[in-house]
């Protein structure tokens, strides 16, 4: 790779001759209709001025710098150019007047000077630091067994499963929750200037307005991955940060699901069990052959099973069956019925071992 192109310097008054004549191209080219003060001629001797290695990289800068006075606010940019006025009050009075026809937008055009001067200084960096400030952030979390519902101030609404943790953060340009562990249901409020997006476990779920699930359960065998399942709407799941350019996303249809497994493994596309994308908001909670081990582990996310040891020999067996945690006493009874397993209790709990 060869290196950059160092920034070429100019003394004060050539860089500010130079400021003149960047604005006054930029102005002819951009602010004002190309049919009556663009030409040809026009043309090559705008090439020419970009002939110098110091006023083409002095106008890359300049679009660059309107291509963010454009994606401000509305009422930010307006205030940046309140204070550019007032500050070019002077330089303007002292100035010769312009051409006719040209007076308004020229002194735009240098009002708006002084704006991308505020953009390279301290009024970037202000803007920058206010988009960088959230305008809602808050935590949740939910305790083994609850579950609880949030409504954001954006008109999204949350509802998170048992043993859930995750962070809300709403800036002005986007929409983050970043999930720690456990799961929940999102139904975001549509918006297309802020998209959503859930990160969770190295993955990115992103969206404008849907109805969907994530899972992260690094804990729970078999479960260990990120998961989504989408109702209504259309999502994007990828691996990294939002932004990061993942080489191949997946976009996700209502009635689709996806998995991500651990360690960079290829993800498993499926669809939406009849119970829905997340029947987990309902008790009781439904397996089909799962492996014990497994539906164990997702029962007691809810709720103490009691049960300390599993045996290897029946870990693997396939269960099938509805089942309530919240009642430990009758699901270890409903166990023990299902499969060829034994229950054998001791001071450290029970024991679920192969029948004799």
């Amino acid at each position: 790779m060869m290196p950059a192109a160092p920034l070429a310097t100019l003394p004060d008054d050539a860089a500010a001759r130079q400021r003149q004549e960047l604005v006054r191209w930029f102005m002819r080219r951009h602010g004002a209709p190309a049919s009556a003060l663009w030409s040809a001629a026009d043309e090559q001797a705008f090439q020419q001025w970009l002939g110098s290695l110091a006023n083409r990289q002095a106008y890359a800068r300049w679009q660059a710098d309107w291509a963010l006075i454009d994606a401000m606010p509305p009422a930010a940019a307006d205030r940046l150019r309140a204070m550019a006025e007032a500050d070019l009050a002077a330089q303007r009075a002292a100035a010769a007047p312009p051409a006719p026809g040209r007076r308004q937008w020229l002194g735009q055009g240098l009002a708006l000077a002084g704006v991308a001067g505020m953009v390279l200084g301290s009024g970037w960096l202000g803007w920058r630091h206010l988009q960088a400030q959230p305008v809602f952030a808050q935590a949740f979390s939910t305790r083994q067994g609850q579950q609880i519902a949030a409504t954001l101030p954006d008109g999204s609404t949350i509802r998170l499963d048992t043993a859930t943790t995750l962070q809300v953060a709403l800036f002005r340009g986007r929409r983050e929750v970043r999930l720690a562990q456990g799961q929940a249901f999102f139904a975001v409020a549509a918006d297309a200037r802020r998209p959503f997006s859930v990160m969770a476990g190295g993955a990115v779920v992103t969206v404008l307005g849907t109805r969907f699930a994530v899972r992260y359960t690094p804990g729970v065998p078999g479960r260990e991955g990120v998961e989504v399942a989408v109702e209504e709407g259309r999502v994007r799941v990828a691996r990294g940060e939002p932004g990061g350019g993942a080489a191949q996303p997946f976009e996700l249809a209502a009635g689709q699901t996806l998995r991500l497994p651990p360690g960079g493994a290829d993800p498993v596309p499926g669809a939406v069990p009849a119970a829905g994308v997340a029947p987990w908001r309902s008790m009781p909670l439904s397996f089909s052959d799962v492996p014990l081990r497994e539906a164990v582990a997702e029962m007691e996310r809810y709720a103490s099973l009691g049960i300390a040891a599993i045996d290897p020999a029946v870990a693997g067996l396939r269960l099938s069956g509805t089942f309530d945690p919240r009642d430990p006493e009758a699901t270890r009874r409903l166990l023990a019925r299902a499969l060829p397993i034994r229950l054998e209790d001791s001071a450290q709990g029970v024991h679920v071992r192969p029948v004799r």
